[in-house]
C-alpha cells in the first residue's frame, strides 16, 4: 500500500471516528487540519471539485431537479401518499407491527443479531 493511500486511509478512519463520537476532539481537528494542509488534501479537493463542477453532476442535477418539479414526480408522490393511506398501507403496517411482537419476530431479530455478531467476529480475526 502506497504512502498516500495509507495517510488517506488514517485520516479517514479519524474522520469517521470523530463523526460517529458525536463530539470534535482536538484528535479531529488535527486530522482535518492536516488533510485540508497536505498535498494529498488538496489533491482530493480538487478532484472533488471538479467531479461537482463536471458535465455528469450537472447532467445528474438537472435529471433530479426535474424528476422533484415534474409531473412524474408529482405523481409519483401523489402515488405513495394514495399507498400509506389507503386500506392495504394500513395492513401492512398492522402485519409488520404483529410480527414485530410476536415470538416469531423476536427471534428472527435476536438471529439477525447473532448473524451481524458473528460477521463481525470473522472481519475481525
Amino acid at each position: 500500500m502506497s504512502d498516500f493511500e495509507q495517510q488517506l486511509r488514517g485520516w479517514w478512519a479519524k474522520l469517521t471516528a470523530w463523526m460517529h463520537g458525536g463530539q470534535r476532539t482536538e484528535g479531529a481537528r488535527k486530522a482535518v487540519a492536516d488533510l485540508r494542509d497536505s498535498e494529498t488534501g488538496r489533491k482530493a479537493e480538487a478532484a472533488l471539485r471538479d467531479l461537482r463542477q463536471g458535465e455528469a453532476a450537472q447532467k445528474a442535477e438537472a435529471a433530479l431537479r426535474d424528476l422533484r418539479e415534474g409531473e412524474t414526480g408529482r405523481k409519483a408522490r401523489e402515488a405513495l401518499r394514495d399507498l400509506r393511506d389507503s386500506d392495504a398501507g394500513r395492513k401492512a403496517r398492522e402485519a409488520l407491527q404483529d410480527l414485530q411482537d410476536s415470538e416469531a419476530g423476536r427471534k428472527a431479530k435476536a438471529a439477525f443479531r447473532d448473524l451481524r455478531g458473528s460477521s463481525a467476529d470473522r472481519t475481525e480475526s
